[in-house]
């Protein structure tokens, strides 16, 4: 992790994470760190618990559970920055140049929530009002198109 990295409000969502310096494009901030876990044994671990920092990595359904600076990474349709998987390890890059105080942010692409919404408040020009990755969204409005199909057809039997 950078040591130029902050903590501190954010018109984003709570807190968020800023840098004091300059940072030029592809400058590998931080890994995302945690104990890693397959995303069943964490859902079992986190059934009742309404905020988590899981980040899924790999083929094979592991999540990280990354408490640290990575977890004030908020989320943003326009982000500043990206993960990224090398061997096993996930990082957060920037994307562009990034000016001292600015808040780092990356797209969270969520997939495989149990829940039905995840808003998105970033407030950039172009937010999806979702923080759900663009698949996940097909995903569901392909699973809605097959349970409205099943409903009609049991209706006109």
């Amino acid at each position: 992790m950078l040591p130029t990295l902050v903590i501190r409000s954010s018109s984003i969502h709570a807190a968020g994470c800023y840098t004091t310096r300059a940072l030029r494009k592809g400058t590998r901030v931080c890994e995302y760190e945690g104990p890693r876990m397959t995303k069943e044994v964490a859902d079992a671990r986190y059934a009742d618990r309404f905020v988590t920092y899981l980040f899924g990595y790999g083929e094979e359904d592991m999540v990280i559970d990354g408490f640290g600076t990575p977890m004030f990474f908020n989320h943003s349709c326009s982000p500043n920055c990206e993960s990224e998987e090398v061997d096993g390890h996930i990082y957060i890059s920037t994307l562009r140049a990034i000016k001292p105080g600015e808040e780092l942010t990356y797209e969270y692409n969520l997939f495989d929530s149990d829940d039905a919404t995840q808003d998105c408040d970033c407030g950039s020009p172009n937010c999806r009002k979702t923080m759900f990755s663009p698949l996940e969204l097909k995903r569901r409005a392909r699973l809605e198109r097959a349970k409205t199909r099943a409903a009609k057809r049991a209706a006109a039997k």
